[in-house]
């Protein structure tokens, strides 16, 4: 690799939405020697849905629909950007369009993003969510999302698709794409206590822009399960097909374990 110094083992791209907080949040925990994270921003108009809705009279769900595919038109131009940086993967920042669609969806949405980037490595939330559930051996799980409805419908969707049995979803219904990272901590927990189960395997959590990388590690340890912030099995997926294999204490079981 030609930044030998800084980069000797990983560079890695991050393509995120211009709103998006806490992805970089959960990307300072993990600061490992020779690998370096590069991100990305594709801008995003900051909107408040419920305001939308009042405006347009069109339903959340729509004005959802609607924002996804702005971004999706806009992902192309960071992805440009982050490529001339000479990375050798790239990572998604983002959850919600990887799910879109069930499975089916979920490829079709990937082999988009390969138009562009041909064949660097690539991590989506979709993909790196069931890599570590099939670590886990999971067969049931429980979903916590910062989505509206049809949100959450497709996020099922696509779990259901894989063979998963999706026991629970709680979607926080946030009202705008800034107001995901300003979810509070009780909510969280709230959401975690609603979701939880004797019969549910493993909790995922979606939406890169909700936190729960400093949670999540101590509530496994008191639920007795796997709990998987998407933004940890992203960076985690990243760095095992990089070819890192360093296991980090303290931000969960996938990154000790696997």
């Amino acid at each position: 690799m030609d930044n030998y110094q800084i980069a000797r083992r990983a560079q890695i791209g991050v393509v995120i939405p211009s709103t998006n907080t806490g992805v970089e949040y959960d990307l300072q925990k993990f600061n490992l020697d020779g690998v370096t994270w590069h991100p990305s921003r594709f801008w995003i108009e900051l909107r408040n849905w419920a305001d939308e809705v009042e405006s347009t009279g069109d339903d959340t769900n729509t004005v959802f629909e609607r924002f996804l595919d702005i971004m999706r038109g806009e992902i192309p131009i960071a992805l440009r950007n982050v490529i001339s940086a000479k990375v050798g993967h790239i990572m998604l920042g983002m959850s919600a369009e990887t799910f879109w669609g069930g499975e089916e969806g979920s490829v079709r949405f990937e082999a988009g993003i390969r138009e562009h980037i041909g064949d660097l490595g690539l991590t989506t939330g979709a993909e790196a969510t069931r890599k570590a559930l099939d670590c886990f051996g999971a067969k049931s799980l429980s979903v916590i999302t910062p989505y509206p409805p049809v949100g959450d419908d497709n996020v099922r969707q696509y779990f259901e698709e894989i063979g998963y049995e999706v026991k629970n979803i709680k979607g926080l219904n946030r009202p705008s794409a800034t107001a995901i990272a300003e979810t509070s901590i009780d909510e969280v927990l709230e959401a975690v206590r609603e979701v939880d189960g004797d019969d549910v395997d493993a909790i995922v959590q979606c939406g890169t822009n909700l936190s729960t990388v400093d949670l999540f590690p101590v509530l496994e340890h008191t639920l007795q399960k796997p709990l998987i912030p998407i933004n940890v099995a992203t960076i985690w997926h990243a760095l095992r097909a990089c070819g890192i294999d360093d296991q980090v204490t303290g931000k969960g079981r996938l990154m000790e374990e696997f």
